[in-house]
């Protein structure tokens, strides 16, 4: 599976009604519905705000919604596109401003597939969609001269999300590949001869 990393938009426009795709990183549901209040209310002038998302290590968890179109002529072939690029923790919305003319069932759902394979490619392009990898968060806190040498060990390894916080000690957080955190995590332990305590998730 791939993830995506950035916002994606493409636009299409279809016997006058212009549709607007826009692909946004998403891992939750209740973050998906926060994103669909967020661009109803960015468009609020707009005929249609469509979506469909796909969450999960598998993208199994699956959500849609035709948002007034006639039934499957929009959701759900947004969320077919979707499923066939194998892409998770994504969530797509069609906004649509309706044109003058009416598509038909058919004009839709080609309408709506073909703004979300546009959105897609242009994903892919972009290199905005990476393989997924398993991480691990993990934070631990120590003073400044060990955090000095610790942090050297950093570039060795696929750290990202990396935050540092200066107080009376450094608090550091970030994320690391599951196939790499045994080795870091000893590394660490070994370089600060067993004085930080790394706590991960």
């Amino acid at each position: 599976m791939k993830i995506l990393t950035k916002q994606v938009k493409a636009e299409i426009v279809v016997k006058g009604s212009r549709f607007l795709a826009e692909a946004i990183p998403c891992q939750k549901q209740d973050e998906a519905r926060a994103i669909l209040k967020s661009q109803k209310e960015k468009y609020a002038d707009a005929t249609h705000v469509v979506h469909a998302f796909m969450l999960g290590k598998a993208g199994e968890v699956m959500g849609m919604s035709d948002d007034g179109e006639p039934s499957g002529t929009a959701g759900r072939p947004v969320l077919d596109v979707l499923r066939g690029s194998g892409a998770t923790d994504i969530m797509l919305t069609v906004t649509r401003w309706f044109g003058g003319t009416l598509l038909g069932t058919g004009g839709l759902v080609k309408a709506y597939g073909g703004a979300a394979k546009e959105l897609l490619s242009q994903c892919q392009e972009s290199g905005a969609l990476e393989e997924y990898v398993p991480k691990k968060e993990f934070s631990f806190e120590c003073d400044y001269a060990l955090y000095k040498s610790v942090k050297r060990a950093f570039d060795e390894f696929s750290i990202d999300g990396l935050s540092e916080d200066y107080s009376d000690k450094v608090c550091v957080k970030g994320r690391i590949p599951k196939s790499e955190a045994a080795a870091f995590f000893e590394k660490v332990k070994n370089l600060s001869a067993g004085k930080i305590l790394i706590v991960s998730q």
